[in-house]
């Protein structure tokens, strides 16, 4: 693949405890791509995008996310399997298919469509590969597996070395928020990790970069899942805020780019921010600003910790 191509993939990702519990179905049977990547229902298999599209990629994944009304609640399972075309054993996915399909449909179109060789089959992999023999026997073992589960956000994934696949943006399923009209609007996104058009500008305004994506994604203490709001006026990047807890408490964060602060962008998506950890239910009895004390000092009630920057928590583990 030319070092300018991404190899690319969207989809509904599994979290723990249903994404641990599907592991583990996968453990047993023998799933050669256990650990390379999370448990998943695919709505765009691999594809190559070169690097001048991926910012339509990524604008045709917020795109799609958006015209969902809110989370999907579906049924995975029972077991079922792709014999004898194709050594498949998979839990069935049942529930809101409607809905299901057109997400999928809005998701799957330039520059992420591609020719399939089969038939797209709303399904999580539970081992691809293995023997006939093992396949018909979980078939029998498991006929009474059945759980539902929630999906809230669209996933984009990434090969890396050794075929393991690892997220590296996502959008919350849901319209965003708009604040403003004209060639001013601010559309604000919510999702968990910082997404390469994000991290661009953090990096462009001189923020120093925190660990690597790989240490990120492998991060074990998180408590709770970071918020992550972006903020993009015609497409452009031009603000990003975060609020995470880690054993010493609760942080928040908020940057935005420097040819367009004073603008009012910054306390647009503080305020938005206050308002997701509240509705996230965060039990904080103190949030922590990491940056410029003046700027939370004049706008919001939280406490702040010296006068430097610290880099943004990327993401957590997906599985």
């Amino acid at each position: 693949m030319a070092a300018n191509t991404r190899r690319l993939g969207v989809a509904l990702v599994l979290d723990p405890p249903l994404a641990d519990m599907v592991d583990g179905l996968r453990q047993a049977i023998g799933d050669p791509s256990l650990g390379r990547i999370p448990p998943h229902i695919t709505l765009v298999p691999p594809v190559n995008i070169r690097a001048d599209l991926m910012r339509a990629a990524l604008a045709r994944v917020r795109m799609a996310a958006a015209r969902q009304p809110g989370p999907l609640r579906l049924t995975l399972g029972p077991p079922a399997a792709f014999l004898p075309d194709n050594p498949v054993l998979f839990l069935e996915v049942g529930g809101d298919l409607p809905a299901l399909a057109a997400l999928r449909d809005a998701v799957f179109a330039p520059p992420l469509e591609r020719t399939l060789s089969w038939p797209w089959v709303p399904h999580v992999t539970v081992a691809d590969g293995t023997d006939e023999a093992r396949i018909l026997a979980a078939l029998v073992a498991l006929d009474r597996f059945a759980v539902v589960a929630p999906f809230d956000r669209l996933v984009v994934l990434q090969e890396t070395r050794g075929r393991i696949w690892l997220p590296i943006a996502d959008a919350a399923l849901g319209a965003p928020a708009v604040v403003g009209t004209g060639g001013l609007a601010l559309e604000i996104t919510t999702s968990r990790m910082l997404d390469p058009e994000v991290m661009r500008m953090i990096e462009q305004e001189g923020i120093p970069p925190g660990p690597s994506q790989e240490q990120a994604l492998r991060r074990e203490d998180w408590p709770s899942l970071p918020i992550i709001l972006s903020a993009r006026r015609e497409g452009d990047v031009v603000g990003a805020a975060a609020a995470w807890r880690t054993d010493d408490g609760g942080h928040v964060a908020v940057i935005v780019a420097s040819d367009v602060r004073r603008q009012g962008i910054g306390a647009t998506l503080l305020a938005h921010l206050e308002a997701a950890v509240v509705a996230a239910g965060w039990e904080c009895p103190v949030l922590e600003a990491d940056g410029p004390p003046g700027f939370y000092q004049a706008r919001s009630a939280w406490s702040v910790v010296g006068s430097s920057r610290t880099p943004l928590p990327r993401t957590r583990p997906a599985s």
